[in-house]
C-alpha cells in the first residue's frame, strides 16, 4: 500500500514537472507562435504604411484616376469612317445639277462593308462617299433607313475590313467611361472621352415622331460626329452618336447617343426586310409622378400609366386596362416613357412580352403579343426607299388577312405624292401591284430589283380591293 502511494506521488510529480517544463520552453526558450503573431502584425502595418505613402495609393483612392483608353481607341478608330453626302441643291435640274455637300461619320459593323450611321447624315443624298481611316475611298449604297430612330444602313464593296463589335447598352452604368469616335469639323478619326451622364434621355430632337431614349455623355461631340461610335473601355459599340444640346451650335458639355441594343435591332431588320419591323403594344402612356404614385399607393415613383388603348390592340388583348401602371417588360424596368419606347422598339410583331403592371394596389403579370401598325402579327412595314420616293409612292407587302381575302399576293400602295411620276399616272392609294412589264411582283424587294436599272416606259398591272377588274398604269422612268 505504501509503495502504491509513493508511485502515485512520483507520477503526479512527473506530470507537474513536465507541464512546468513545457510552459517554460514555449514562453521563454522557443516562443514561436507569439513571435509569429507579433511579426505578422508588424509586417502588415509596415506594408500598409508603404502602400499609403506610395503612388499606387493615389491611383486607388482618387476617383479621377486615369483609365487606359489606348486599346479601346486603337480597336475602334479603324472601324469609324468619314462620310460625305451630296444632296441636290435648290434649283438643280436634270441638265444642270448642283449639290450641297454635308459630312458625318459612320461605323463599320461587318468585315464585308456594312456601315451604320445617322439617317440625317445621308438623307436625300444622290451620292455618298465613304473614306476609311487609311484614306481609301468608296461609293456607298443605301441599304435602308429608319426615320423613327434616325438610323441608316450603308454598304461599300470591300472585304476584310476592320469592324466594331456590338456591346450591350443595357449594361452601361452611370459614371462609366466611354469614348466618342468620329470626324468633327472634318478632323478624321478623332477620339474623345467622357462618362455616361444619364440614360433614357428624351430631348425631342425627332419632334415626337420617333423613339428617343438616348445615352447622355459628356464626351466632346461636335458637328461631323453624327453617326460615329460610342465605345466602352472594352472597345465595344454601345451607341451611335447623334445629337448635342447647344445654344451656339458647338459642344457645350452634353452629347447623346442611340443605344446599341436598339441600333442592332434596326440594322438586323433593315438587312433582312429592307425596313424596320416595329412592334406595337397599342397604348398611350405618360410618366407616373409623385402625387400620382401616392394616390395609387405605389411604394416608389416609377412606371408609366396607360391613358388609352387601341381597340382590339395588343395591350387590350393581353388584358391591360386604362389606369394600369406598367412597371417592367421582360423583367426590365419601364420607369419612364423613353425607356418604355426603347424597350418596345427592340421587338418585332408577334413577339410575346411578359408585362408586370400595378392595378388596385397589387402587382400583377400578363403576356402581351405585339402587333404591327395594321394590328396583325405579320411582318409588314411601309417602305420609303429612295427609288420609291423618286417615283412618288410608299409601298408595303400585303398582310395575311389581305392575301386571304384576295387569294393573290402583291405590293400595296400606301400613299402617292402629288406632282410625282406615280401621281401623274393617276395611281391611287390602295392600289395592289401584281406585275411590272409582265414580270410578276409579290414583294417590295422584287419590285425594286426590277425597276433599279430600268429605263423607259413602265406598265404596272394590278387591282383595287373594292373595285372589280384590273387597272394598268403606264409612266416613264426617265
Amino acid at each position: 500500500m505504501k509503495n502504491s502511494i509513493q508511485s502515485v506521488k512520483l507520477i503526479g510529480s512527473s506530470i507537474l514537472g513536465a507541464m512546468i517544463g513545457v510552459f517554460i520552453y514555449t514562453t521563454l526558450v522557443n516562443p514561436t507562435e507569439l513571435i509569429y503573431i507579433k511579426q505578422s502584425e508588424k509586417a502588415q502595418l509596415a506594408a500598409e504604411r508603404e502602400f499609403v505613402l506610395s503612388e499606387r495609393a493615389n491611383a486607388v483612392f482618387k476617383s479621377s484616376a486615369p483609365t487606359d483608353f489606348i486599346n479601346a481607341a486603337s480597336s475602334s478608330v479603324e472601324s469609324v469612317v468619314f462620310i460625305e453626302s451630296f444632296v441636290p441643291a435648290n434649283g438643280s435640274t436634270y441638265q444642270v445639277k448642283r449639290s450641297v455637300k454635308s459630312t458625318g461619320s459612320g461605323v463599320i459593323i461587318s468585315n464585308d462593308g456594312y456601315i451604320v450611321t445617322n439617317n440625317h447624315v445621308i438623307e436625300n443624298a444622290e451620292k455618298i462617299q465613304v473614306t476609311l481611316n487609311n484614306n481609301k475611298e468608296y461609293k456607298a449604297k443605301v441599304i435602308g433607313f429608319d426615320e423613327q430612330t434616325d438610323l441608316a444602313l450603308l454598304k461599300i464593296e470591300s472585304t476584310q475590313l476592320d469592324y466594331v463589335v456590338f456591346g450591350n447598352s443595357d449594361s452601361l452604368l452611370i459614371g462609366e467611361w466611354v469614348l466618342a469616335v468620329g470626324n468633327p469639323f472634318r478632323l478624321q478619326s478623332t477620339v474623345t472621352a467622357g462618362i455616361v451622364s444619364a440614360k433614357a434621355r428624351n430631348i425631342n430632337v425627332l419632334q415626337k415622331q420617333g423613339i428617343e431614349s438616348f445615352i447622355q455623355t459628356d464626351a466632346a461631340v461636335n458637328p461631323g460626329n453624327s453617326g460615329g461610335a460610342l465605345i466602352n473601355t472594352n472597345g465595344e459599340l454601345v451607341g451611335i452618336n447623334t445629337a448635342i444640346l447647344s445654344s451656339t451650335g458647338g459642344y457645350e458639355g452634353f452629347s447623346f447617343a442611340i443605344p446599341s441594343k436598339l441600333v442592332k435591332k434596326v440594322v438586323r431588320d433593315i438587312k433582312e426586310y429592307g425596313v424596320v419591323q416595329r412592334g406595337w403594344m397599342g397604348v398611350t402612356i405618360y410618366n407616373v409622378d409623385a402625387p400620382l404614385a401616392e394616390e395609387l399607393g405605389l411604394a416608389d415613383v416609377k412606371g408609366v400609366m396607360i391613358d388609352a388603348l387601341t381597340r382590339g390592340g395588343a395591350a387590350k388583348a393581353g388584358g391591360l386596362q386604362k389606369g394600369d401602371v406598367l412597371l417592367s417588360i421582360n423583367d426590365i424596368q419601364t420607369n419612364t416613357t423613353p425607356r418604355f419606347t426603347e424597350i418596345i422598339g427592340q421587338f418585332r410583331p408577334g413577339d410575346i412580352l411578359k408585362v408586370k403592371f400595378f392595378r388596385n394596389g397589387k402587382e400583377q403579370f400578363t403576356n402581351v403579343q405585339l402587333r404591327n401598325q395594321l394590328n396583325t402579327t405579320d411582318y409588314v412595314a411601309v417602305r420609303k426607299d429612295k427609288l420609291l420616293i423618286d417615283i412618288g409612292f410608299e409601298l408595303r407587302e400585303m398582310d395575311s388577312a389581305e392575301i386571304s381575302r384576295n387569294d393573290e399576293k402583291g405590293v400595296y400602295v400606301v400613299s402617292v405624292y402629288k406632282n410625282s411620276k406615280a401621281g401623274s399616272a393617276n395611281i391611287e392609294p390602295g392600289y395592289i401591284i401584281t406585275s411590272i412589264n409582265d414580270q410578276e411582283v409579290r414583294t417590295v424587294n422584287e419590285l425594286i430589283k426590277i425597276m433599279e436599272n430600268y429605263i423607259g416606259p413602265v406598265v404596272f398591272n394590278g387591282y383595287y380591293e373594292n373595285y372589280p377588274g384590273e387597272f394598268p398604269y403606264t409612266f416613264n422612268l426617265n
